[in-house]
This record gives structure tokens, sequence and C-alpha cells, in this order.
């Protein structure tokens, strides 16, 4: 690759990187609880529809970093080849049947934000209980691992690369300012379940077996 080519993949490379920062803010705010209370006092009859509404924007502007970053690729940095292209697109295929498997542990309608209109309910904090599901007995954010697993195990150019440095960073950061929400939410349990559990990363040795994830729900509603 010339001199010239190169400069021009670190300046596609360096406005990825700007249209990731933005969406990254513009979630942040908008999933914030300052953005939803003020919502709730000004346009409380909107309320019902703000998850689906958030939810619906977030995927919409999620295209415009996609687009570009499919419409600029550069040389591949690494591909995986022979035994490794199994292995890794098999690890992607575990992790998108576990996230399908998952998703009957999850109450869709309250993701969604279905289940807010069909209700009318306006209230800022989400409605659905604490619960620990199989996978949340091994990792906190298990839709967050699954996700990355699924980034990580692709043939990488500069601009995939990019992308998976930004999003990695994004729900690491998301994923402690969540919990401080969750923490607001369900107090103590919370705190003993984080103290227990790894974050991103399953680890060996932090863990909850099916009888201890029982046992400390059943204590956070006492």
């Amino acid at each position: 690759m010339d001199d010239n080519g190169l400069a021009m993949d670190m300046v596609n490379a360096l406005i990825l990187v700007g249209l990731w920062l933005a969406y990254f803010v513009f979630h942040s705010l908008l999933a914030s609880m300052a953005a939803k209370q003020w919502v709730a006092s000004r346009y409380p009859t909107l309320m019902p529809y703000y998850r689906l509404s958030f939810n619906s924007l977030a995927v919409a502007l999620l295209l415009l970093p996609v687009w570009y970053m499919s419409t600029h690729q550069t040389e591949y940095l690494w591909q995986w080849q022979g035994l490794m292209w199994w292995l890794m697109n098999g690890l992607a295929v575990v992790a998108l049947l576990l996230f399908i498997w998952s998703l009957s542990h999850y109450d869709t309608s309250e993701f969604l934000g279905t289940r807010q209109i069909k209700l009318g309910i306006t209230a800022v904090h989400d409605q659905e209980t604490l619960h620990i599901s199989p996978l949340h007995r091994f990792v906190r954010h298990p839709w967050y691992t699954l996700g990355l697993l699924v980034l990580w195990t692709r043939s990488m150019d500069l601009m995939l690369l990019v992308s998976a440095i930004a999003v990695t960073l994004y729900l690491k950061i998301g994923s402690l300012l969540e919990e401080k929400k969750l923490i607001a939410y369900h107090g103590d349990t919370y705190e003993h379940y984080r103290r227990k559990v790894s974050g991103l990363i399953p680890l060996p040795w932090r863990y909850l077996s099916k009888s201890q994830a029982k046992a400390l729900l059943n204590k956070g509603m006492d």
C-alpha cells in the first residue's frame, strides 16, 4: 500500500472513531436517568413510549457507523484460515445460540418497551425485578459478553478493529454505569451479586451455583 492509501485509511479510521463516539454519547445521554426524568417531568404521557422509542432510535443511529465501516474496508490485518477459521466461527455460532436461548430468561416485552405501552407505565425506573438467569450465574452482563465474542472472532481489517476496540471500551464503561443504576434499584442484593460474579469475562472462581443464586434472590426479597 502506498503512503496516500495508508493516509486515507487513517483518515477513514479517525472518522469512524468520531462516528462511534457520537453514537455512544447520544446513546448514553438518552439512557441516563436525567433524560428519563426530564421527559417524565415535562411530557409524562410520552413515558410509556420512551423505551421503545429509545431502542428504535438506537438501532437506526447504529446504521451510520456500521455503514461507514462496511463501505471503507481495508486490507485484512489478520484473517482466520483453516482450523482457526472453524474454531472462531464455531465460537461465534455458539455465542449466537446462547443469546437466542437466553431470551427465554428475559422479559422481552419489558426490554423492548411494548409492556410499558400496553400497561401505560410512566415510571422512570425499570419495572423488572432482579433475576439471575443461568448465564448471569457466570457473568454479570452475558449479552455484552456474547456480543464481544462474536465481534472478536471476526477476521479483522483496520475499520473492524477500530470498531471492535470502540465497542469493547463502550460496553465496559456502559456496564459500570448500568450497574450504578442496578445498585440503586436493588441495593445490597446486587452489591453481593457483583462481588461474587465476574463482569464481562467469565472466571472459574467467580460464579454462583444454582442454589446460591436462589438463596441470594430470596434474601433480597425479605
